[in-house]
């Protein structure tokens, strides 16, 4: 049998942690440029970027092929 999954995914702490360095760096950016709004806009497109990465990174599609997904070949 199977442990049961506590709904907190392994390896989540990592990516939660980059992230709030992350938006801590924008708003750290913001407040020096004096545009808090710009540094926290530039903090969260990044941090869905870090998502985006760290996810791929982590591998949990790995040896996924699909023969009709020409994506590769625009």
């Amino acid at each position: 049998m199977s442990e049961p999954r506590s709904g907190w995914p392994k390896g989540r702490v990592q990516w939660l942690l980059g992230t709030v360095l992350i938006l801590a760096l924008g708003v750290l950016f913001g407040l020096i440029w004096g545009q808090l709004w710009l540094g926290l806009i530039l903090a969260f497109a990044l941090s869905i970027g870090w998502l985006i990465a760290y996810e791929s990174w982590r591998g949990r599609h790995v040896g996924l092929n699909d023969p009709d997904d020409n994506g590769a070949q625009l």
